[in-house]
């Protein structure tokens, strides 16, 4: 068992101040909830400020489609081992983003797409993690002959660096998936 934060509990609107409630107000008009990974990041507001900011750069402004954005969120969730995440984009992908069951559950287990162009783009990510940013030229070539570019890489990097933080935060609160999340509840192998 890995260590679990003892001296912070998930805030909430309530129980949040300053610029805390600040964001998780925002979170709530955004959707509806507040998800309790939300309500462990605002334990400090500068993390869940740098994820909430990186987390909406990456949306909207690398090219992604909403699909491969969630293979993206997927692998690198599953590399982390991030049970939170992987019920959260599991649902989000079936629910939002219009992910096909089969892409959603060949993610969740690891195993290879079906879709030729997204398992390049999920197998590119996982290495990404793996090998902590330092992919060889083929696997780059690779990348680049699905129909890739290396400013696709860099979209990557952030999304793994917004992965990363809530992953991590995930890990030290062992965060409960919320209700509306746990159709889709996940656990490492």
């Amino acid at each position: 068992m890995t260590y679990k934060i003892k001296d912070l509990a998930i805030l909430t609107i309530e129980t949040a101040t300053g610029k805390a409630k600040t964001l998780l107000e925002s979170a709530k008009q955004k959707l509806g909830f507040v998800p309790n990974m939300y309500g462990t990041m605002a334990n400090e507001p500068a993390l869940f400020e740098a994820y909430s900011s990186g987390y909406a750069s990456f949306r909207a402004e690398c090219g992604f489609t909403p699909v491969e954005q969630e293979v993206v969120f997927l692998a690198v969730s599953r590399a982390n081992e991030c049970h939170y995440c992987m019920a959260a984009h599991s649902f989000v992908a079936d629910k939002m983003s219009g992910v096909p069951t089969e892409i959603t559950d060949a993610l969740r287990d690891g195993r290879a797409l079906p879709d030729a162009k997204l398992e390049a783009l999920r197998h590119f990510t996982t290495i990404m993690v793996e090998r902590r940013g330092r992919p060889s030229d083929g696997d780059v070539e690779a990348f680049k002959a699905a129909g890739y570019s290396e400013r696709n890489i860099l979209g990557i990097i952030l999304a793994i660096s917004v992965k990363t933080l809530s992953n991590y935060s995930n890990h030290v609160f062992h965060t409960p998936v919320d209700e509306v999340f746990a159709p889709r509840s996940w656990k490492a192998a």
